[in-house]
């Protein structure tokens, strides 16, 4: 192209300026059609993008008049279209000067085989042509750009999709169509100096290549400052009381994910020998539609060995119910007693990862299996899994080949109310001394500086409710939670001793086990659970409508999307009269226990407002005042109004803002103003990923300011109580909160 450069094939401005606009017009169509991927047939996406490539390299490579380009290109257009579709030919019987109607009818049946790719495809070549036609200057230019960027803007807002690539290279390739349309001037002004220019070709474009490389670079690598202007969409949402907050999961995890890894997160099928490090997989396991938020439980494992949990040979030995059938009553062991309150949740799993698992995972315990579905197959029977009762799993024949796994199934689970004034009066044994000795069994290795932290830890309190409660709590405010734990420290060979007294972080395996064994040395009968966290709720219902249409959803009712990085493990414990209640040790989880009636804030009390009386004015006769003086006036009223407003601004926008959130409970402010500060602190340069939790951004931020990182604790456990403990936020918390957020963005 170098050769034909200095050879003049392309000498003159009007004829390589006027090629080139094809390839800036293709180009920027291109980041247009990108954003339909997904949405268009396979067939349509891959004839528009072959005739995109048909017209620009036709455009640049091919010489001689337009009409040769323009015939090669519908010859390529048809080809395309013909091979996209496996066009085969009909061969037309009819003769079209004896029956031309029917002559039509057999060409019009080839032609079928076309439709309707055929049609949108030289609907974007006449496009094509047209834009290419229509730039013959810089306006059009900024105008087509400006346009596709407005486009991809409006789309990034409006939609799921992540277009910041296409928005990055659109502006990339308007820089560059300028930077051409520069040089197409320059030489039409200036020919002589055009032509001595264009034996060096290297240093004609290099320089202006490598200005825009930095200007690009700057705009990746420079800290982010305050927008001056909010852009429409994020007017219109705050105006309606809405937040427009950054994805933050629903998770909360904490500490880098940088760092080697030794595995990938998901549902273990071994837990013999717990430890190590893993990467967070977010792809997604199954989507769950559900009347209550709750965890899905999986499997519970009694047998300690001091480095992981097994079945023990009681649970291997357990019998279970076989040839189930749907709507059947499923008998329950170390349950809740008969009268007391329960509450049914319903819930149905898609399970979107073709993986088969051991277990069905649902809301413990399970009442009855009410649709199960194979593939493609209809509803069939569900024999071909067992229900044990002891154990409260659904387990499903992995072994067996020939059994598909579920592709989905519904199943009501009974959740017992919880009762902490009858636990803490009730006794923590099983009814028989075999069954005791299952769930309290410990390995005779296990050191005793664990049984002696545990008697302190629970010095204070009265009854084994009190004591589990105690162990919670310290498990989750004296450990961190992380991904990779630093293994170097670890000298003892015992999993649960390691993790309390040399490593003293580690993620969800590590919690729970301590607390099981904990508890265990104690005397209280636990044992290890496993399965899945809630999942994450789609973006329309994550967000806190105040309106009067919409209330909060104080059950967490929706759909869920349950990822691999939602895998997790608990801890029950049992209780005389209740059977096996919930523990959750993790820092940054909360056990979503069911309640008979959800905790209400009260709402935000309203701005005080005066009562003004509209008095009717006497009309005025009309007057000779001109419009120029009428205009004078005018403007200095609003100068007047103006300079009230800036002496009075404090108290109006204290109004302004009492006035806003008047229908959110502190709860749910608490949470927004989260999403707003979020959002402040990644203006002011801070690191915020959408894929991050709150957790996991406040620990990244701590160690950028460490000085503000007693700040920043305070202010998760604010928001992770407000959000997820289903307890109602108070008045003063809110303060505490706002108090806070004020002083780390004055410091920021």
């Amino acid at each position: 192209m170098l050769t034909w450069f200095k050879k003049g094939y392309w000498s003159r401005a009007s004829n390589w300026m006027l090629r080139l606009r094809y390839l800036f017009v293709v180009a920027l169509l291109w980041q247009c059609f990108e954003v339909l991927e997904g949405f268009w047939w396979e067939e349509t996406y891959a004839v528009v993008q072959g005739l995109l490539l048909t017209v620009v390299l036709t455009e640049l490579l091919l010489p001689g008049p337009r009409a040769v380009r323009l015939l090669v290109q519908g010859a390529l257009w048809l080809g395309i279209n013909m091979h996209v579709t496996g066009f085969q030919w009909q061969a037309i019987q009819a003769s079209l000067f004896d029956d031309p109607r029917l002559w039509l009818g057999e060409a019009a049946a080839n032609w079928a085989q076309l439709e309707p790719f055929i049609w949108i495809s030289l609907a974007v070549g006449i496009v094509i042509h047209l834009f290419a036609l229509w730039v013959q200057g810089r306006s059009q230019m900024i105008t087509i750009t400006g346009s596709v960027l407005a486009i991809l803007l409006i789309a990034d807002s409006f939609t799921p999709l992540p277009l910041w690539d296409n928005i990055a290279w659109t502006i990339f390739i308007g820089l560059i169509w300028l930077v051409a349309d520069h040089f197409a001037q320059f030489q039409i002004k200036h020919p002589d100096s055009w032509n001595d220019l264009r034996e060096y070709p290297a240093g004609l474009f290099l320089p202006a290549l490598l200005i825009i490389a930095l200007v690009m670079s700057s705009g990746l690598f420079v800290p982010s400052i305050a927008p001056l202007l909010k852009d429409p969409y994020t007017i219109w949402k705050e105006s309606r009381g809405e937040a427009v907050p950054s994805f933050v999961g629903d998770k909360g995890l904490s500490n880098s994910l940088s760092g080697a890894r030794d595995s990938r997160s998901g549902y273990s099928r071994q837990d013999d020998s717990l430890g190590g490090g893993f990467q967070f997989d977010y792809s997604t396991v199954m989507e769950v539609t559900t009347n209550r938020r709750s965890y899905w439980r999986g499997e519970t494992k009694a047998f300690y060995s001091g480095d992981g949990w097994s079945k023990s040979d009681a649970e291997r030995r357990e019998p279970s119910v076989i040839g189930l059938a749907l709507d059947q009553p499923l008998p329950l062991e170390g349950g809740p007693t008969e009268g007391s309150d329960r509450i049914k949740v319903t819930q149905t799993v898609k399970m979107v990862r073709e993986d088969p698992y051991p277990v069905l995972f649902a809301a413990a315990p399970i009442e009855r299996l009410m649709a199960v579905e194979y593939g493609e197959e209809d509803t069939l029977p569900p024999n071909r899994m067992s229900w044990h009762a002891s154990s409260w799993e659904l387990r499903w024949p992995e072994v067996q080949s020939s059994a598909p796994y579920p592709s989905a199934y519904t199943i009501i689970s009974s959740l017992p109310v919880l009762d902490e004034p009858g636990l803490r009066q009730a006794a923590a044994s099983l009814g028989s001394s075999q069954q005791n000795r299952m769930y309290v069994q410990l390995p005779a290795e296990l050191p005793q500086r664990v049984t002696e932290l545990a008697v302190q830890i629970t010095a204070a309190a009265d009854n084994p409710y009190d004591k589990m409660k105690a162990l919670e709590t310290y498990l989750k405010n004296n450990f961190v939670y992380t991904n990779t734990p630093d293994l170097s420290r670890r000298k003892s060979s015992d999993f649960v001793d390691a993790f309390l007294f040399e490593v003293l972080e580690g993620y969800c395996d590590y919690y729970s086990s301590a607390l099981a064994v904990m508890g265990r040395t104690i005397g209280i009968p636990t044992r290890w659970v496993k399965g899945y966290a809630p999942g994450v709720l789609p973006l329309d219902q994550l967000m806190v409508y105040p309106s009067e249409e919409m209330a909060v959803n104080p059950d967490g009712a929706g759909t869920y999307t349950v990822r691999n990085a939602d895998a997790h493990s608990w801890v029950e414990a049992y209780f005389e009269g209740y059977g096996w209640i919930p523990f959750e040790p993790t820092a940054g989880f909360t056990f979503p226990y069911a309640e008979l009636q959800s905790s209400t804030v009260p709402e935000m009390p309203l701005p005080e407002t005066e009562e003004k009386t509209q008095q009717e004015k006497p009309k005025e006769k009309a007057t000779t005042v001109s419009t120029q003086v009428t205009g004078y006036i005018g403007l200095a009223l609003l100068a007047a109004l103006a300079a009230w407003a800036v002496y009075r601004r404090r108290q109006i926008i204290d109004a302004l803002i009492r006035y806003r959130f008047r229908k959110f409970t502190a709860s749910q402010r608490i949470v927004w103003e989260m999403g707003k500060l979020l959002r402040y602190g990644k203006r002011k340069g801070l690191s915020l990923s959408e894929q991050e939790t709150a957790r996991e951004t406040m620990t990244a931020w701590s160690r950028e300011w460490p000085g503000l990182k007693p700040e920043f604790a305070e202010l998760l456990s604010l928001f992770e109580r407000a959000k997820y403990s289903g307890q109602a936020a108070s008045l003063e918390e809110l303060e505490r909160f706002l108090a806070l957020s004020k002083t780390v963005r004055g410091r920021l």
